[in-house]
């Protein structure tokens, strides 16, 4: 059963055709918004929605049957509900795989790029999410509520985690009374992380659906993609015409790490308008 999702709309100055930007897990869609909004400056016929996933930012928490097939129907049920055709979207990390699972689902005919961000189409083992896993673990074993936000990013330090990460985490931070907690459903993270994991999504890759290219973009300092994975996905590219593979100097948050990079490569991939 699909939710209603919480997003935000950048529009550029005469917007005809959208990009849905969408979030790795335990983030929300205003992650991506420095990103979204340079595009659009450089895409004035364009818009951007920053989608937040379900179970994340202000979309609903404990969904019924929370998978990584689940959130791309979420997203294709905004999709429909939006006036400016969905032509791209842009996702990193989980995202990323919820928008090749998009594009698998099918259902939006005008839906010509899928990028997925730092995100390896392939099945993955618990240690591949082992940074998440370590998190999810770090704040169960944490009081349900704090009596700040600073005095929660303190606990979260204290406990191993970086300052960085905290102040990251406390984002997702709702008023409980006169205190806050963490307002993302630790179970239901958990079941999207291990469907992620799970799902082999090369054949989409291989072959995609409709009018679809896929732009495979590699931060080169992450261990996202396995050496094995980044020779696949460089062999497909040698052999389709709608498949690319981009390699940025950067780690996993590549879109904080190489914005610049990140945003030139997006803009030579989606042209301004029509399939390439």
């Amino acid at each position: 059963m699909s939710v209603e999702l919480a997003f935000e709309r950048l529009d550029g100055a005469a917007p005809e055709r959208a990009i849905a930007f969408l979030h790795g897990i335990l983030g929300r869609g205003q992650n991506l918004k420095t990103i979204a909004r340079r595009f659009i400056e450089a895409r004035p016929s364009w818009t951007a929605c920053l989608i937040d996933l379900r179970g994340h930012g202000r979309s609903p928490k404990s969904t019924p049957g929370p998978s990584l097939e689940a959130a791309a129907r979420d997203v294709l049920g905004l999709a429909s509900g939006i006036r400016t055709p969905l032509c791209a979207i842009a996702g990193h990390s989980f995202g990323g795989k919820v928008a090749l699972e998009m594009a698998r689902l099918g259902g939006i005919e005008t839906l010509e790029h899928v990028v997925p961000i730092d995100s390896s189409p392939g099945r993955r083992t618990p240690n591949d999410a082992a940074g998440p896993l370590e998190i999810i673990k770090t704040i169960e074993a944490l009081p349900p509520t704090f009596s700040s936000r600073s005095a929660f990013v303190d606990s979260l330090v204290k406990a191993g985690q970086p300052g960085s990460i905290a102040q990251w985490l406390a984002q997702s931070l709702d008023q409980a009374g006169n205190d806050v907690r963490f307002a993302l459903d630790l179970s239901e993270i958990r079941a999207l992380i291990s469907d992620y994991l799970g799902r082999d999504l090369w054949p989409v890759v291989k072959s995609p659906p409709g009018i679809v290219r896929i732009h495979l973009i590699i931060a080169d300092r992450s261990d996202s993609y396995p050496p094995a994975d980044r020779e696949q996905a460089e062999r497909i590219a040698k052999t389709s015409e709608r498949v690319t593979v981009d390699v940025l100097p950067g780690g996993h948050w590549i879109h904080v790490d190489n914005p610049d990079g990140l945003l030139r490569t997006l803009l030579e991939r989606i042209p301004l308008s029509g399939p390439s």
